[in-house]
């Protein structure tokens, strides 16, 4: 979860492909077989004798890298011609997470059980899943440079699941790969589209042999999305501007308008300030330009870790004159955050983006779910 918060600030760095044309492989990802529909940073197919996944550009910048597993059934003999160093032998049956994002599609699945490990097990937000590390079922693994391998290698996982690293933690694959236990990357935080993410949970499925559980999960997730997205916009008119963001050391690192924080703004019935840009990456800028563009803001959101306007005021005196301050239509993604900073926000909300997209369209136009209560969002006074 830590790592996450500054993913949008460091370039990520490069890891080999798996010794076959990665292009060729992404190309195919298209064809008919695939099981994934909206996402496109992983694919799925089913053979006779395992599944093969393929994780595409799973890292910021990446282009033309495709990571490749292969699924087998416990107990099974190895497809002939699979790489052994690729397989992951499923039902996983114990798992450390890098990130606690991933935490809410295993609960989801009914897998909790499974968490051996989680690096910053104080940012877990699940209360089940809090009470498990309490009890010492989950250890905190540490982080990229300070990753404790002698733990690691003492609750020996069938895999660890990381995301996406930055290029000052290049050892940090190596490490965990020196251990001999199988690593898989997940790219869900990389996906432009909010449903796209959620999609995801078909790789927990295809782990856990849960296939047919994740699909409904996700169906109902696609469902209910579309239902809400369509209620908003048969009832707003208006579509408000929203800056989102904090600078961080003088530099404001700006989501660009093919994100899926972008897309969700609008599918609320907003207009994103950056709505017409386009970056494979978080995109810097100064301070002051995004002051002069931030005039226009209706409304500010996702204020980086902020809990009032003074703590705002305290950053940059000048962005107490921005209109959207002034009126205090400020709101931060922090309602649903444990005394020690695990953030549901981050934890089920990538699995129910519905919940958070209905949060910002009561923000953006109030009146539209009267009586309605934010779920994780809060306003700034």
């Amino acid at each position: 979860m830590k790592g996450l918060y500054y993913l949008f600030i460091f370039s990520l760095f490069a890891i080999s492909g798996c010794g076959r044309n990665s292009k060729e492989l992404a190309d195919k990802a298209a064809e008919s077989g695939n099981e994934i529909k909206s996402a496109k940073r992983f694919a799925i197919f089913r053979h006779k004798d395992s599944t093969e996944v393929r994780i595409i550009n799973p890292w910021q910048g990446a282009t033309e890298v495709t990571q490749i597993y292969h699924l087998v059934k416990r107990g099974t003999m190895l497809p002939a011609g699979i790489d052994s160093s690729s397989v992951i032998f499923v039902p996983v049956k114990k798992i450390i997470s890098m990130s606690t994002t991933h935490l809410s599609m295993i609960s989801a699945l009914g897998e909790q059980q499974s968490v051996a490990g989680v690096s910053g097990t104080g940012f877990i937000y699940s209360e089940e899943l809090m009470q498990r590390a309490k009890q010492g079922l989950i250890s905190d693994v540490g982080y990229e440079a300070n990753l404790n391998k002698e733990l690691i290698l003492k609750i020996h996982p069938d895999l660890i699941m990381i995301y996406g690293i930055g290029s000052e933690s290049s050892g940090y694959l190596g490490k965990l790969k020196e251990l001999g236990i199988r690593v898989i990357i997940n790219a869900d935080y990389l996906e432009t589209d909010p449903v796209s993410r959620a999609e995801w949970i078909k790789l927990f499925g295809a782990l856990y042999c849960k296939e047919d559980l994740a699909d409904s999960l996700f169906n109902s997730e696609v469902n209910e999305y579309a239902k809400l997205k369509s209620f908003i916009v048969n009832n707003s008119s208006e579509r408000p501007k929203v800056l989102l963001g904090l600078p961080f050391k003088d530099t404001w690192y700006i989501s660009p308008g093919n994100s899926f924080i972008s897309k969700m703004i609008g599918d609320a019935g907003g207009e994103y300030l950056w709505s017409d840009t386009k970056s494979a990456v978080s995109m810097p800028y100064g301070i002051e330009n995004v002051y002069l563009r931030g005039l226009k803001a209706d409304y500010w959101l996702n204020i980086g870790t902020v809990n009032s306007k003074n703590d705002i005021s305290a950053i940059d005196p000048r962005l107490n004159d921005l209109p959207c301050f002034k009126t205090g239509n400020l709101y931060n993604n922090n309602n649903r955050v444990t005394s020690q900073g695990g953030n549901d926000y981050w934890e089920g909300g990538i699995l129910y983006p519905h919940l958070i997209l209905k949060d910002i369209a009561a923000i953006l136009h109030p009146g539209l779910f009267p009586g309605y209560e934010l779920m994780f969002y809060r306003k700034v006074n």
